[in-house]
């Protein structure tokens, strides 16, 4: 992009917001040559921001309604408050007065105001998120991670695309190869979906590789890992486990030992891995297929990651992302 970029930020949505919302965004606009939105109601967030000093002179207050309470349904964002922050940030997208959007409020109220107010890319049924498998597999990407859990073949078609965009574009992939995470190599192996998702990989023209196993998932025979929302949570939240549960383990083998020499190498490297891991997840994901660059983060968001996520959505949206996976699906479905 030419312009600079702007970033709606949901100020009031998330456990500790508004005043890490706010503190996030100062350090995110601090480091980075971006225009920040603060999007929230005047009253809860001009005394966090009389808390930080002042707001630098790319930050703005966008005043909105207030923020969605735990437990509201996600269409109370579109009917009921279309004035909360997360809906109001969601319009800024859409009016191109945002180049992108960032909430740690509720996920479904975030989802939904994305999917409603900017839209879908044509021939995308769903939205996604990208899991990168960091540390261990540093040119590999899950997808999807977790915000799909009853897949059909045309999803998986298009997990396929959301996922070689983002390995070319975030990994530095040039040509990734993908793959259908499966429960052997062969063509008929796995579910019923696998099975008939398999021709649709297979004439997308993606880089398509055929099944892998969980044996492969770490191993590099592909850059993009296609499997259904429950596989893939259910694998990534294994794999963010790995580094916490080996180290228990080296320290019960270790009891009583002193920690020297390579033992204590070894465990350092163990921690640098697993602050890898969580690193990489506390900033939160975008969500992938819709219209534009929205980056979903947990509730429970500290100042950090707030400055994490304002800066990879800065990132997305300077990258065009959007476009190129727009382009991407329709010399797929052209190819088809």
């Amino acid at each position: 992009m030419t312009q600079r970029v702007r970033v709606a930020l949901d100020a009031a949505g998330g456990d500790n917001a508004p005043a890490d919302a706010v503190k996030g965004a100062i350090r995110a606009a601090r480091k980075r040559d971006v225009d920040i939105l603060l999007v929230g109601p005047p009253e809860s967030l001009e005394p966090a921001i009389d808390a930080c000093g002042a707001l630098p002179g790319n930050v703005v207050l966008v005043p909105s309604g207030p923020a969605l309470v735990e437990g509201e349904p996600a269409t109370h964002a579109l009917r009921r408050k279309s004035s909360c922050s997360v809906a109001t940030a969601a319009r800024l997208l859409r009016d191109g007065d945002a180049d992108a959007f960032v909430s740690a409020g509720s996920t479904g109220a975030a989802s939904v105001s994305a999917i409603y107010y900017v839209g879908m890319l044509p021939g995308i049924g769903r939205p996604a998120v990208c899991v990168p498998l960091v540390g261990l597999a540093p040119e590999t990407v899950l997808i999807d991670g977790g915000a799909n859990v009853d897949c059909k073949p045309s999803h998986m078609l298009s997990f396929g695309a959301i996922g070689t965009v983002y390995a070319r574009r975030i990994l530095g992939v040039e040509n990734p190869t993908v793959a259908l995470l499966s429960t052997g190599i062969e063509q008929g192996k796995g579910t019923r979906l696998l099975q008939e998702s398999y021709p649709l990989l297979e004439q997308s023209g993606l880089n398509f590789v055929g099944n892998i196993e969980g044996c492969d998932v770490l191993n590099g025979k592909a850059n993009v890992i296609v499997c259904d929302g429950i596989v893939g949570n259910v694998l990534l939240k294994f794999y963010e486990s790995l580094g916490p549960s080996f180290t228990r383990w080296m320290r019960t083998r270790l009891k009583g030992r002193p920690l020297v020499g390579a033992g204590r190498r070894v465990l350092c490297q163990i921690a640098a891995f697993t602050r890898l891991t969580r690193d990489e997840s506390t900033g939160g994901g975008l969500l992938w297929g819709v219209n534009g660059v929205v980056q979903i983060m947990h509730g429970s968001s500290r100042a950090p990651h707030f400055e994490r996520a304002l800066l990879r959505a800065h990132d997305a949206a300077a990258a065009n992302v959007v476009e190129e996976l727009r382009l991407e699906f329709a010399a797929v479905q052209e190819r088809r």
